[in-house]
């Protein structure tokens, strides 16, 4: 499941790199995908951290609206990834992280080739 993240994330990314406000809420997701920029971000108590990890929090308290969640959770917690809530993440930008990581999960930026 993690596999299919990073490579929907990936596509995504190269067929969204504008600048609407789908693809900015894309960009902090690259901290799941590449797990040594967030043990950075982690070390350094960034902000950009602090976001990912509401995100994460956000994930996990909503995962009866996305069961796929479940999994996906778990497969990043492996990596070291925990929720927690420091509250500096807007709920708009939250639901939206949460619908596109759904898509990716779905598989709907997939690509076979």
């Amino acid at each position: 499941m993690y596999r299919v993240f990073c490579e929907s994330y990936e596509n995504y990314i190269s067929q969204n790199n504008g600048s609407d406000y789908r693809s900015e809420m894309a960009k902090p997701l690259s901290l799941i995908v590449d797990v040594e920029k967030f043990e950075q971000e982690k070390a350094q108590n960034t902000l950009q951290y602090k976001k990912m990890s509401d995100l994460l929090f956000y994930m996990e308290t909503h995962k009866n609206d996305y069961p796929r969640f479940v999994t996906f959770l778990w497969t990043i917690e492996s990596r070291g990834m925990v929720p927690k809530f420091f509250g500096v993440a807007l709920e708009q930008d939250l639901k939206e992280q949460a619908k596109l990581i759904n898509m990716f999960l779905k598989l709907a930026y997939w690509s076979v080739a």
